[in-house]
């Protein structure tokens, strides 16, 4: 197939590469440009460090305070992000395999006993308060917001080109953010029923749901919220 990656650049190369060895066709998009913050953690001391991304764990790479955190155990939502947590240095990394849902489970299970607080390293914009989902279970979080991600306002010119050209078949979204700006830059170039008559391949419904409500001929939902389902709908 001829896709396009919507997802920020450095996952989508590595997305990009892993298809071209399956036989795809690949352009990335980078819809989402990830800036770190430099961020105040508090106090401390903390039981645990909570991520729901991989781009949390690398905005913290070159923090001054990391060395005490990397000890800690850090809970995250899937292999991508536990892979990301451990290339920065964090020994004890737990999976959900699955969704912020599956994680505050996770979390409220193996920290029941904590008396201190949890470390959750936020992006600037969250779709599930994860702070409060713990806090109904009875534990404190403290989140520190590491990183924005800056969305697009136009597809890449060779993008503009493919889609224009009918040269490409399907497009990969993997967040909501990012599936909201391709409906927006394509809208901005005037692509946009040729854009949204591609096959949509969503990592959840979440995701899917800016598609779905503009108008998108064919949207695909993964059967788990991680890559490996993502790429089994191809």
């Amino acid at each position: 197939m001829r896709l396009l990656v919507t997802r920020a650049q450095e996952d989508g190369e590595r997305t990009a590469a892993m298809l071209r060895a399956r036989g795809h066709s690949l352009m990335v998009a980078p819809l989402l440009r990830i800036e770190p913050i430099a961020a105040d953690f508090g106090p401390g001391p903390f039981a645990a460090v909570l991520t729901t991304s991989a781009n949390a764990a690398r905005a913290v790479a070159a923090h001054a305070r990391l060395t005490e955190l990397r000890g800690l155990p850090l809970y995250t939502v899937g292999r991508h992000s536990a892979e990301a947590a451990r290339a920065a240095g964090f020994t004890a990394v737990h999976s959900a395999d699955g969704d912020a849902t599956d994680l505050i489970a996770m979390v409220a299970q193996k920290q029941a006993e904590t008396g201190a607080p949890l470390l959750y390293l936020a992006g600037e914009d969250r779709s599930v308060d994860l702070a409060a989902g713990l806090g109904r279970r009875g534990l404190t979080v403290h989140t520190a917001v590491v990183y924005r991600a800056a969305a697009a306002e136009r597809l890449p010119p060779a993008a503009e080109r493919a889609i224009a050209a009918g040269e490409l078949d399907g497009v990969l979204h993997y967040s909501r953010r990012s599936a909201a700006a391709f409906v927006h830059c394509t809208g901005t170039a005037g692509l946009r029923q040729r854009a949204l008559a591609l096959a949509h391949f969503c990592l959840s419904a979440q995701v899917a749901d800016p598609l779905t409500a503009a108008g998108a001929a064919t949207v695909r939902v993964a059967a788990r919220p991680d890559e490996a389902a993502l790429l089994d709908l191809l």
